[in-house]
């Protein structure tokens, strides 16, 4: 086994590929997926939340900084104006939220009275209106909508009428 000290050495190691990459992407170079560099951060700074708190030592930095560089191209794309974002990125961008959100689409079955129902109801009619000001509805400008009111539906409909609930005491 390293001594833990070899954390730093890997980290630095790491830092030089992932500051080359900030540097090309300033440059205009590299073209990174805005999308994919956000959900790319945010995974490790939960994971890196969760280790300080359970009293991981040293090693979270690796996670920590998983996270960091992600975060610093995600941010250094928004200088190169050529940086791709496109319906693959949405899709994708769906899909994630979608698999996020499947914890709590089972919870509100499961354990319904651990939700209010009316939030979701909220955003479902915000998403609605929205729709409604697109003259033209593409994948591009609805899809994610379109999810949002599904998704926000379900959680909702769970939440308010006890679906799970109401199916267990039947059985």
């Amino acid at each position: 086994m390293l001594p833990s000290y070899f954390v730093i050495i890997g980290v630095l190691i790491g830092t030089v590929g992932s500051i080359s990459y900030v540097v090309d992407t300033l440059r205009g170079n590299v073209k990174p997926n805005k999308v994919s560099f956000l959900m790319w951060s945010i995974a490790p700074f939960i994971a890196f939340t969760a280790q300080v708190k359970q009293g991981v030592g040293i090693e979270s930095i690796t996670t920590f900084s998983s996270g960091f560089f992600p975060l610093l191209i995600f941010l250094a794309s928004f200088v190169n104006k050529e940086a791709r974002v496109g319906n693959i990125a949405i899709f994708f961008s769906i899909l994630a939220d979608g698999l996020a959100g499947i914890p709590t689409i089972v919870k509100s079955y499961q354990y319904p009275e651990t939700e209010i129902a009316w939030p979701w109801i909220m955003t479902v009619i915000g998403s609605v209106i929205t729709l409604f000001t697109i003259s033209q509805i593409s994948f591009t400008n609805s899809a994610f909508l379109f999810y949002v009111i599904g998704y926000n539906s379900t959680v909702f409909v769970f939440a308010q009428f006890k679906i799970g609930s109401t199916v267990q005491r039947h059985r």
